[in-house]
């Protein structure tokens, strides 16, 4: 299998990965039918880092992927170093593959001498070199304008909802927000789900501590209801586990916990178990190692949105018809002929 998929006599693309989620690099790269460009990449004794390519990259479209997870800083150095250096080597265009943008929640100042680091998480791409972003599910979706050039923005809500749909009885679903925040990806879902209704668990948060937050009660009726409880991130996993209490204690006859990044830090993987959800569901945008997987836990392929989405671009073509066109039935996902 070759390394670059080839297009007009004039273009290329190859696919290069950090060290940060190979198997789904390698997913993404069977998809698309090629092979991952091999790289040389070590850590030298004082953490500094070294990459090489092993073949010419010149004149090809190049997508650097590589998830932003723990160690979270290595991963973003790793890809930023291997950005300059295909910038170097004459790479025709570069596109940065983030699934998980890091830093990506500090999007906003609460508070007076805060930066906004996810502002220079998108300057910081742009000075290494990358003429083009691909993320999915930014925390804010307004993050792009960040980025002075072209931001690809995929959404994982199609692949859960198929998922979602298959397993539950539509016309007894609530869809629920952890928060008031993201009502409108409540709402989204909820139309693809049929048009249900919707709920919301009103929270507060002392921003002077991170990954707390208190859920006090839902607004909106669940009882008696199979609930979709939708957010874009687990993390330590306190803010689903208090939803999951509110929403039992309003009478929810069944809780699915369902979102696209699994970062799952901490105690999460203890607590999401102990949480009283029937499910939870997330995609592989982040690695989840076995010893974070339990049985109730199923984890979904992100790779044909991605290699959807990298062929749509290098063809030049749209990326916005890859939602319009999702298959309506679960498994065929985004694969391209």
């Amino acid at each position: 299998m070759s390394t670059i998929l080839e297009g007009n006599p004039d273009k290329n693309l190859i696919l290069v990965t950090g060290r940060a989620h190979p198997k789904l690099a390698s997913d993404v790269a069977e998809q698309l039918g090629i092979e991952v460009l091999e790289t040389t990449a070590y850590d030298f004794a004082n953490g500094e880092m070294y990459v090489r390519f092993t073949e010419s990259v010149r004149g090809a479209d190049v997508f650097v992927l590589q998830t932003h997870a723990a160690p979270i800083n290595k991963a973003i150095m790793e890809q930023l170093i291997m950005i300059d250096a295909l910038k170097r080597a004459s790479a025709r265009s570069i596109t940065a593959v983030c699934p998980l943008v890091g830093y990506s929640r500090q999007d906003k100042k609460h508070r007076g001498r805060e930066p906004i680091s996810c502002r220079l998480m998108f300057d910081l791409l742009k000075t290494a070199g990358a003429d083009r972003i691909m993320s999915v599910d930014l925390h804010a979706a307004q993050s792009q304008g960040f980025f002075d050039g072209p931001v690809d923005h995929l959404i994982a809500m199609p692949v859960l909802v198929d998922y979602v749909r298959d397993r539950l009885d539509l016309s007894n679903i609530s869809v629920v927000s952890p928060d008031a925040g993201r009502i409108r990806v409540a709402e989204q879902w909820a139309q693809r789900l049929g048009g249900g209704p919707l709920a919301f668990i009103h929270k507060t948060r002392d921003i002077t501590r991170p990954n707390k937050a208190v859920a006090n009660r839902v607004v909106g009726d669940v009882k008696g209801k199979d609930c979709v409880l939708v957010d874009d991130l687990i993390d330590t996993g306190g803010t689903i586990v208090e939803a999951c209490k509110v929403l039992r204690e309003a009478g929810a006859k069944s809780i699915t916990v369902v979102a696209t990044h699994g970062v799952l830090s901490g105690p999460a993987v203890e607590r999401l178990q102990a949480c009283g959800a029937r499910e939870v569901v997330l995609t592989d945008t982040v690695p989840i190692p076995e010893e974070k997987r339990w049985d109730g836990l199923t984890v979904l392929s992100i790779a044909p949105l991605l290699a959807s989405a990298i062929k749509a671009v290098f063809d030049d073509g749209s990326v916005a018809e890859l939602f319009e066109t999702y298959p309506e039935h679960h498994g065929q996902g985004f694969l391209f002929a």
